[in-house]
């Protein structure tokens, strides 16, 4: 959410920041507040504190702390001074306790009269020691309750030899009230304030996200093929200024969509109409040809190696002319695949005999590794096409070198490997052998006499069954090319039973080279070869296949 929600972002970050600034001013506000109340306080509480010092020293000017009973004047002062706050014309510092008491508090026998034990004793320390007023903030326990308390001392003359130590004790808890109050309020009002914050940023952001969100709708829509659609502009607005481009945009590659496709639809109709017109002429040609090739003994030799060489081409421009439809066919996307039941080994050794003249012709052993009992619901004569076409490649970049032909199967899928150990590839050209009209050596005379077409059918029908077509090369080792196929037809393939590219003479078998093609529209899936033990045992020379078994 957090990654894909632009207005979830700017709400939390402007949550945090508001949230920051709403904590700081919140804490300046609260110590503002402390402060003067703390202030007004001891300002009071002083005022207070000197008028009941004068009132002491004028009662207990002629008390002498050490004579017998003075413990009971003491306590009628201490009445008066009570009688004496009430007063409304005296200084106001609310509530407060008194305390009058004689000597240090590690001295010997005192007299006192209130309190005295809730004054500390660094308090009274320094009242008795310095002779100064003196004032501490202390926590005082009334009735089991801690209250915070404003302590002031002052030595009062008396009399006697000793001096009174003076204290009041003013109670805090009206100003602890009052800040627990404004604390209170602070946070209700941070909260409500960080909510009305959020609420304004997801309505403000909600302005800007929404157009973008209309905008991404409106481009996947866009992408799935719906070229129709475009974004609601309405006002002048920057937003609005954006929507009027991307329709702008989407207009014009909108009609270079349709260009192309009028282009792609003009080009493959006219190769499609250019190849069936071309098969009268051809007809009549191929018969005119076959006359003469019927009698070509009785011809001259110069005609009658022309009329050799004119059977070839024909036949070489029939194949054009049946590739050239094929690939129409499969570029117009009306190929249909017929997917049933067959035994793959029969389909495998059909490709073979039908290259297998072109293999004797060049010396080239055929050394086949086809395991019975393999089924898998293919469409026999599309993967039959793709069999032979590898098979003939690798006769014409054999070198003459035996060819292997592997099948293998597991649960899921079945392959076909094709291994020459003839020039092989240079790096780079595995993700090229599928394109159209390309080949590996253009001076070399293909024996076969493709069209350049072959693998570029071969890797569209294997997408056709929702398989794999691989490529594997190196200079001066060959190249092997793999086709694996789901058993099921419309299962996906995630690995091959057969692993692509070399491991009988190489350490390090490689995989850099491999040229995965998965269907459209999935992810190529890169898998690591089987490791050696998983192949079968590779027998030159060995070919027991016979016609009667591939029937």
């Amino acid at each position: 959410m957090w990654r894909r929600s632009l207005q979830l972002r700017v709400v939390i970050s402007t949550l945090a920041l508001s949230t920051a600034v709403v904590l700081v001013l919140g804490l300046v506000l609260q110590t503002q507040i402390a402060t003067r109340l703390v202030q007004g306080k001891e300002v009071d509480t002083l005022a207070r504190f000197q008028a009941g010092v004068a009132l002491m020293e004028r009662g207990l000017s002629g008390v002498d702390p050490d004579r017998e009973g003075a413990e009971g004047e003491l306590n009628n002062a201490l009445a008066q001074l009570t009688s004496a706050g009430s007063d409304p014309s005296s200084p106001t510092a609310g509530e407060f306790r008194a305390v009058l008491t004689t000597g240090r508090i590690d001295g010997g026998e005192d007299v006192w009269s209130g309190p005295v034990q809730d004054v500390p004793a660094d308090l009274r320390a320094d009242v008795g020691g310095d002779g100064t007023l003196a004032r501490k903030y202390s926590t005082v326990t009334e009735r089991g309750v801690a209250v915070p308390t404003l302590i002031i001392g002052q030595p009062v003359r008396t009399a006697g030899p000793r001096t009174l130590e003076f204290y009041m004790l003013f109670p805090l808890d009206s100003e602890q009230r009052t800040l627990g109050l404004v604390q209170s309020t602070l946070i209700v009002g941070g909260l409500l304030l960080l909510l009305l914050l959020a609420a304004i940023a997801s309505l403000v952001t909600r302005q800007v996200v929404r157009p973008v969100r209309q905008a991404a709708e409106v481009a996947e829509r866009f992408a799935e093929g719906h070229l129709d659609e475009r974004m609601p502009v309405y006002g002048d607005d920057e937003v609005a200024r954006l929507g009027e481009s991307y329709n702008e945009m989407a207009s014009s590659i909108q009609t270079q969509i349709r260009q192309l496709e009028e282009f792609g639809a003009l080009q493959r109709r006219f190769t499609s109409d250019v190849s069936h017109e071309l098969r009268t002429p051809l007809t009549t040609v191929r018969m005119a040809a076959d006359v003469l090739y019927a009698s070509r003994e009785e011809l001259l030799p110069a005609l009658r190696r022309s009329s050799e060489l004119l059977v070839t081409e024909l036949d070489r421009f029939e194949a054009l002319l049946a590739d050239l439809l094929e690939i129409s066919r499969l570029d117009a996307g009306v190929a249909e695949l017929v997917a049933e039941p067959v035994d793959v080994r029969a389909v495998v050794l059909r490709a073979v005999d039908a290259v297998r003249g072109i293999a004797e012709e060049t010396g080239t052993a055929l050394e086949l590794h086809l395991p019975a009992g393999i089924r898998a619901e293919i469409d026999s004569r599309r993967v039959e096409r793709i069999v032979r076409n590898l098979v003939a490649n690798a006769v014409d970049h054999g070198e003459g070198r035996p060819v292997t032909v592997t099948l293998a199967a597991d649960q899921r899928a079945v392959a076909v490997l094709v291994r020459d150990h003839g020039v092989g590839l240079r790096p780079g050209e595995a993700a090229l052998v599928f394109n159209r009209f390309w080949r590996a050596e253009e001076s070399r005379a293909r024996r076969s006499g493709g069209s350049g077409l072959g693998l570029s059918i071969s890797v569209e029908d294997a997408r056709l069954h929702g398989g794999w077509l691989q490529a594997w090369g190196e200079i001066g080792r060959g190249a092997a090319f793999r086709l694996t196929l789901p058993r099921t037809a419309g299962d996906q393939v995630l690995s091959s039973p057969v692993a692509l590219g070399p491991h009988s003479d190489v350490p390090d078998p490689p995989t850099a080279g491999s040229v995965p093609t998965p269907p459209r529209g999935r992810p190529a899936v890169t898998l690591p070869p089987l490791p050696a033990a998983d192949l079968p045992e590779w027998s030159p020379g060995v070919d027991v296949a016979t016609p009667e078994e591939a029937r």
